[in-house]
């Protein structure tokens, strides 16, 4: 990154896995509790986050161009994030020499509350000459520079808005954690109130200012901060009651959003994306607030507080925009809903690949012998393989029986829900029967898996929970667990049908591999078409 003020943002934070389990309430000392699955069987999300990478992230929505920069690591979690990033558009200019990157436990109430137990990680690691050594010209390409009092140490925050201030940008800090967090945690109490006597736009809520104002009333305390500090403007998330903006001594009231509450998590990161996005696109501060609640309603519909849908989270921020009294936006063409159905099918690529890639590499290979060993038991004794699944997985099922067949496992598909009205009479004791499910807990699935058990037959289990009932029911469970479908809504089965075909196709290569099956075989199961031609030692080609 360089050259003059060629991003309109750039900013430097936290950049956070987020994993986020939804809970009945929250619970205290020495209480336990059991974690809710969604409708998919998922009890743990895997999500992008972090209080710098979220309003980033809402900022690019409407078409900034952004930045991030700071330390992270070369690891697993470091790849999830940067590959988010990019998924939206985010520059990056990233010193992964970190020890670990940021990870934080997200437990959601059904209201949407939450508690967020935080990992800091390289996060933690930055360091004021970092900044001077390796970060400068990122900063003195943006108009606008944005940090945090979250988990950045504070020196390197001073640092950050500092140099802001030197290269004539606006220097924007998001007070996050209260005074009793930051110091000694961040640093000294001195650097905190160094990092916001050089910050040109505080945003913060009412809790993280604990300890440095005194009362309740938002108005007296935005004057307060605003007489010690001196910044440009004031900008207090108030929850559920909007927000509130003190610049130029007034100070103005905004009205909040009726959202549908999933998860409040990174509901005020999405408020500042927002509230930015409306300085660059010429709304004054009351205005720009309004866009930052609309994010931020737009945000609670949904776990987690990155909008990795991108065209979905700004249709919904738009719409609540709309409902707040907004005027049209110009958007422009550069930001990642610009196409909205080429933004939703970026997003699910993306997503699709950062599954594939987990899943190869944390596939269980001893889970793998194991069923394959399995099956090569039960074919000994005259034993045969069934493939069976409800809905989406039902189509893989039948595409599993085929692979298997071709590849010298002779299998047959059983279906899902035709088993407890008689298709079940097709197994016999000692076979196996595949069984695949997403949530491990479909009620149709599940029957099928009793009335197998009771016909003697041994059940595989391909699902992405071990804990589910019917991992608990099988023999072996071979996970295919994904922590997001892609695509708009996040719900139909998209990259779980990925992993689990993934899973499947590598059974079939352990159980080739395993046998004396070869170019002869192959072609005795497959004489047609141009693989026929291929096993023959005829001309290349290809078809399925």
């Amino acid at each position: 990154m360089s050259g003059a003020k060629r991003l309109d943002l750039a900013g430097t934070g936290s950049m956070v896995v987020d994993r986020i389990c939804a809970t009945p309430r929250a619970i205290g000392p020495d209480e336990k509790i059991l974690l809710q699955p969604d409708a998919q069987g998922r009890v743990v999300r895997q999500l992008v986050g972090g209080v710098t990478l979220n309003h980033l992230g809402w900022a690019r929505l409407f078409g900034l161009r952004v930045g991030i920069f700071g330390k992270q690591a070369a690891d697993a979690d470091g790849r999830f994030l940067r590959a988010g990033m990019a998924s939206v558009g985010i520059e990056m200019a990233l010193d992964l020499s970190g020890g670990a990157s940021s990870f934080a436990q997200v437990y959601v109430d059904p209201q949407g509350g939450r508690a967020i137990y935080m990992a800091r990680g390289a996060t933690g690691e930055l360091s004021a000459s970092d900044v001077d050594e390796r970060h400068r010209a990122v900063i003195e390409s943006a108009r606008t520079v944005t940090t945090e009092i979250s988990q950045v140490p504070l020196e390197a925050v001073v640092r950050v808005l500092e140099t802001a201030r030197e290269c004539g940008a606006l220097g924007v800090v998001d007070v996050d954690v209260p005074l009793r967090d930051a110091v000694p945690g961040l640093g000294s109490e001195a650097e905190l109130h160094a990092a916001l006597e050089s910050a040109a736009v505080i945003k913060a809520s009412l809790s993280s200012l604990e300890g440095l104002v005194e009362g309740s009333d938002p108005e007296a305390i935005a004057k307060q901060i605003a007489r010690r500090y001196s910044p440009e403007a004031v900008v207090l998330t108030l929850g559920a009651d909007g927000a509130a903006v003190f610049v130029d001594g007034r100070f103005s009231r905004v009205a909040a959003a009726s959202a549908d509450v999933t998860d409040t998590t990174g509901a005020g990161d999405a408020f500042l994306g927002g509230l930015l996005a409306g300085r660059h696109l010429g709304l004054d501060w009351e205005a720009s607030a309004l866009l930052g609640n609309a994010c931020g309603a737009a945000c609670c519909e949904r776990y987690g507080g990155f909008p990795d849908a991108p065209a979905v989270c700004l249709e919904r921020a738009l719409a609540y925009w709309t409902a707040l009294g907004g005027a049209a936006l110009s958007l422009g063409d550069d930001g990642p809903a610009a196409s909205s159905a080429d933004a939703a099918v970026g997003s699910f690529l993306d997503a699709a690949g950062r599954e594939i890639e987990r899943a190869t590499a944390e596939l269980d290979r001893p889970a793998l012998t194991a069923a394959a060993s399995l099956i090569r038991e039960s074919e000994r004794d005259g034993g045969r393989v069934h493939v069976t699944g409800v809905g989406k997985p039902e189509h893989l099922a039948h595409y599993a029986a085929s692979l298997l067949s071709s590849t010298g496992t002779p299998a047959v598909f059983l279906h899902g829900t035709e088993a407890t009205h008689g298709s079940v009479g097709q197994l016999r004791p000692g076979d196996v029967v595949i069984a695949i499910s997403n949530s491990g807990a479909t009620p149709e699935l599940l029957a099928t898996a009793d009335a197998v058990l009771s016909r003697g037959a041994r059940l595989v289990a391909v699902t992405g929970s071990a804990d589910s009932p019917l991992g608990r029911a099988a023999e072996v469970v071979l996970e295919a667990a994904v922590s997001s479908e892609g695509g708009p809504l996040d719900l139909a089965p998209r990259a779980s049908i990925l992993v689990e075909a993934l899973v499947l196709q590598a059974l079939s290569v352990e159980l080739q591999a395993g046998s004396d099956f070869g170019r002869r075989e192959y072609h005795e199961r497959h004489p047609a078409g141009a693989l026929g031609a291929r096993s023959a030692g005829g001309d290349d080609g290809e078809d399925g």
